[in-house]
């Protein structure tokens, strides 16, 4: 390429809000000792960044076609560090949790203008190469995520894992300043406000209900209240959506059903793939004794094998239809979690290292083709709506996994330790069960919580990889319309780069895609 300079600038902030995802994983016992955090907290560490980067993904993408892509997305890195202090800083877990929320506030301004600025710096070949290169930082960030962290957090402790994040922070807007050229929508784009917020809302609702309903029992009043706060939410949405002229979502596209595959894939992908690997950190440090290193590297095979996995499969899958490549991989996902529901009290850390590497084949077949093949099954108007779709419903499908089985796992554990003692296990604290419940019970009481959360993520993979192959139709056949639903599995390879909620022009790069 002439200039690296706008993709340099783009991928360092890319690496790090994806980094952030994953990175917190290993650190979560730490956590729960320093800040006397229950299961409850520890699981909107995780949420509370997943959710606020999927609810309002779409919603700023709109915002920065209107105001500026470049500045949106200054604005959300300087957001994200000024959220990474307050996470570092944090004295109690309440206060973690709103700072990891505003972090993914400033995500969700990042990686929603991440591929339209690309789109706006780069034309032709050069754009497939910033493209490719970016790609491959996304899938960087997942394998080094929980080594950092667990490297971060044996060394100088878990609040480095957010500390560090203020030089790159401060690099990545002067690289952007300095580098990327602003750009935006097509002129008299309005940005839907209150789909967004209504679309916040149904998300976060719902995800409290799960955690409530487990820890409360799912008939208590916080959990129904939730939920029909939840339900609400929804039909505000869909009637705004009806209404207003530029919609977040054009819930026309529902009606597809190659399109409906597809965001029942992201989901399936996200929650089945990655729902259940907190717990399991958890298990590794607290009842196995490993440090934080250790434990990283116990997760390895997941996130390694989906990162070899993805570079390989965009080259030697090309022309392979996306509803093979995703349904497949999701079948092999479902595999690994059932591969992985065989623990018991004497198990070791080894049992996981089938499970984690089918499920990594899995994952790295699924996440190159999600996007493309979002693409190739709506019309070309519709292309940086699908694209944004499908990185919103990733995100909740993690957001809901973690909370899913998390409920899962206390309620299996429940049947042998009572309760309190499965939460305070389940949360981080077996250590402090030492003298009041015998060793064995714990370990055993875990393996069976994690059968039970595996169990119920192979289940999902399963469920959703039949979906995506019933739904998502072979390549040839037209919707209405549309595009062929079937593009190679080399696709596109990514969302859209002319807006991620717009109407974006045609591109080479995309007809080549399309061809």
């Amino acid at each position: 390429m002439r200039t690296w300079g706008p993709l340099t600038a783009v991928s360092l902030g890319t690496f790090m809000l994806l980094l952030d995802v994953t990175i917190v994983i290993v650190a979560l016992p730490d956590m729960a000792v320093a800040l006397h955090a229950s299961l409850s907290d520890l699981q909107w560490v995780i949420d509370g960044y997943a959710l606020a980067l999927a609810a309002l993904l779409l919603g700023i993408g709109a915002a920065a076609d209107v105001f500026g892509r470049r500045r949106l997305n200054v604005i959300g890195t300087a957001l994200f560090a000024v959220a990474s202090l307050g996470c570092g800083l944090a004295s109690d877990a309440n206060l973690l949790v709103a700072a990891r929320a505003v972090q993914g506030l400033g995500a969700a301004a990042m990686l929603a203008t991440t591929l339209p600025l690309l789109g706006a710096a780069y034309q032709g070949r050069d754009r497939s190469t910033a493209l490719g290169v970016w790609g491959a930082v996304s899938g960087a960030s997942a394998a080094l995520g929980p080594i950092v962290g667990g490297l971060l957090a044996e060394g100088p402790g878990w609040r480095w894992i957010f500390f560090v994040n203020l030089p790159v922070s401060v690099a990545s807007i002067w690289l952007t300043l300095r580098l990327v050229p602003e750009s935006r929508g097509p002129a008299g784009r309005r940005v839907d406000w209150a789909g967004t917020a209504a679309f916040a809302c149904f998300a976060g609702a719902g995800t409290y209900g799960v955690l409530r309903g487990g820890a409360d029992g799912w008939a208590s009043a916080g959990a129904a209240t939730s939920f029909a706060v939840s339900a609400l939410a929804l039909l505000c949405f869909v009637l705004v959506e009806r209404r207003v002229a530029q919609p977040l979502l054009d819930l026309r596209l529902l009606r597809k059903p190659a399109f409906t595959g597809v965001l029942i894939g992201a989901v399936g992908y996200n929650g089945a793939a990655f729902g259940v690997v907190p717990y399991l950190s958890i298990w590794l440090q607290t009842v196995l004794g490993m440090s934080p290193v250790h434990g990283s590297l116990v997760l390895l095979p997941l996130a390694a094998t989906s990162f070899v996995v993805a570079l390989l499969a965009g080259r030697l899958l090309h022309g392979v239809a996306p509803r093979l490549v995703i349904g497949v991989g999701l079948l092999l996902i479902g595999a690994g979690g059932l591969c992985m529901a065989v623990l018991d009290a004497g198990s070791s850390w080894g049992t996981l290292a089938p499970g984690l590497t089918l499920t990594g084949v899995g994952a790295g077949l699924v996440a190159p083709g999600l996007a493309g093949a979002a693409l190739a099954s709506v019309p070309a108007a519709n292309a940086g709506m699908a694209g944004g779709a499908v990185n919103t419903f990733r995100q909740l499908g993690y957001a809901i996994g973690v909370a899913l089985f998390g409920t899962v796992l206390t309620a299996r554990m429940q049947d042998s330790l009572g309760h309190d003692a499965a939460h305070t296990a389940a949360g981080g604290g077996a250590a402090a069960l030492h003298g009041t419940v015998p060793e064995h019970a714990v370990r055993a009481a875990f393996a069976s919580g994690l059968n039970g959360a595996s169990l119920a993520a192979g289940v999902a993979g399963l469920v959703a990889g039949v979906l995506v192959l019933v739904m998502v139709r072979a390549p040839g056949k037209r919707g209405p319309g549309g595009p062929a639903d079937g593009v190679s599995a080399g696709g596109s390879g990514a969302s859209p780069v002319d807006g991620s909620a717009g109407t974006p022009r045609r591109r080479p790069h995309v007809e080549e895609a399309r061809r």
